[in-house]
């Protein structure tokens, strides 16, 4: 079927997708193309995310087990633990990890394996879509001549483009299809293919001149993020510090209306993107001779913001006894607000920190059931009235929705906020607010 040229609008009822790589972004990206009435195929490696998917069982919050339910029903999804059906596909779309490796240099073995597992089944006039986000070049330099051992040649008679994701997970506002969708290919026939299909998907796409332009676009949009939330974080330091209340400069500051965009401190940058992908924009301009000032100086406070949390807590909770003898507890260990969503979490770090001093540390956080720090497997715990009372310290790292801030502030110690989600609360508890300058403190209700 693929051996001969498409229609090139891609058409719903004669266009296979696959889309390989289920996490955060594959898994709503392959429901959003069987909503537009394409049939797709979800690849992904680990067969126990497989077998789940096909229960109809979700393990994103995003994704309801009734939604994927529903879009199973319609037999225009299936899921596969292997390759087998790649020769079938007219779209392939690559969604895998991009992390770093131990030496903060990218670690791109999971677009390699891709690849390589590829190129023996792909088809001529086959359109492959790169969605990972990764350095400039990569495309081109790296996925390219993989895929050129299948003695097929990539921008002719294979299509290859490239496509940065742009999911925002727990965003409610923006639907996958209303962000502006940038796409870019290895020639003009492979733009005028991606063209084709995502013009079909996303209500804008934004085709640029270049692979590279689209790599490049996806990093400095979390780099801009990355060095001005690092910057607050600095500035909260400094607020502290100073006396001054850093969250009502910002709001004060937010009534300019152009030249300022506000940013808010917390304990750390998280997440697979905005801590991973200037390092990656880091990387390629050293390979070139370059060094970019601007994030080795963020990358540098994102770690010092985390380490000045862990201070905090410690000074705070160990104020007449050892802080090998408090008891802390963590509200939120997801580096987002209502994810479950813990890569490269800060409030990992903080409680592998604080464990090391010998406290009783434990957590609650509701989209984290469990979690694994060091070698030890925790479970959130129920953030009941006594667990409150018997803690030297509540430390609220996580913004979620459900937050039970009455309750906390009702039964614990001492609060150490670093979301400021305290402000306006009356308080028995001393409560202590990152870059807040000041302690609130209402005992029995009396500033």
């Amino acid at each position: 079927m693929c051996s001969q040229e498409k229609p090139q609008h891609y058409d719903p009822v004669h266009t296979k997708v696959g889309v390989i790589g289920l996490g955060y972004v594959g898994l709503p990206l392959a429901l959003l193309f069987t909503k537009k009435g394409y049939h797709v195929t979800g690849i992904d490696i680990d067969a126990t995310k497989v077998a789940s998917l096909q229960q109809a069982s979700s393990y994103i919050p995003d994704i309801e087990n009734r939604e994927l339910a529903q879009v199973l029903a319609t037999n225009k999804l299936t899921f596969a633990a292997d390759y087998s059906g790649i020769e079938d596909l007219d779209i392939i779309v690559i969604c895998v990890p991009t992390p770093l490796a131990s030496d903060n240099k990218p670690d791109l073995r999971y677009l390699k394996h891709v690849s390589e597992d590829l190129y023996p089944r792909l088809q001529e006039k086959q359109l492959v879509i790169v969605e990972s986000s990764t350095y400039p070049g990569t495309t081109r330099e790296v996925i390219q001549p993989i895929l050129e051992k299948s003695n097929l040649i990539p921008g002719k008679t294979l299509h290859l483009a490239y496509s940065p994701e742009r999911i925002d997970p727990g965003n409610k506002s923006l639907s996958i299809e209303e962000v502006p969708k940038i796409i870019s290919g290895l020639s003009e026939q492979c733009l005028m293919r991606i063209t084709a299909f995502y013009e079909r998907v996303f209500n804008t796409i934004v085709p640029a001149s270049s692979l590279e332009v689209a790599e490049l676009a996806k990093l400095l949009e979390n780099s801009y993020r990355f060095i001005n939330i690092s910057f607050i974080n600095e500035m909260a330091m400094f607020c502290d510090k100073l006396g001054i209340d850093l969250w009502e400069a910002i709001a004060t500051a937010n009534t300019k209306p152009y030249g300022y965009q506000a940013f808010y401190p917390g304990p750390g940058i998280g997440g697979h993107c905005i801590p991973i992908d200037p390092l990656y924009l880091y990387w390629v301009g050293a390979q070139r001779g370059f060094h970019t000032q601007f994030l080795s100086l963020s990358e540098q406070m994102n770690q010092t913001i985390t380490s000045y949390v862990i201070e905090q807590i410690k000074k705070l909770a160990e104020t007449d006894k050892p802080i090998s003898d408090a008891a802390i507890v963590l509200y939120g260990l997801s580096y987002k607000k209502d994810s479950n969503d813990v890569r490269s979490s800060p409030a990992l770090d903080i409680m592998k920190a604080l464990i090391q001093t010998g406290a009783n540390v434990s957590y609650h956080d509701p989209h984290v059931p469990s979690v694994e720090v060091g070698q030890t497997l925790y479970s959130s715990q129920p953030l009941t009235k006594e667990l409150l009372e018997k803690a030297d310290l509540v430390a609220i790292l996580t913004d979620h929705s459900n937050l039970p801030i009455t309750s906390i502030l009702e039964h614990a110690k001492v609060v150490y906020d670093t979301k400021n989600v305290t402000k306006g609360y009356k308080s028995k508890a001393k409560t202590v607010v990152l870059g807040g300058g000041v302690t609130h403190y209402l005992a029995d209700g009396k500033s």
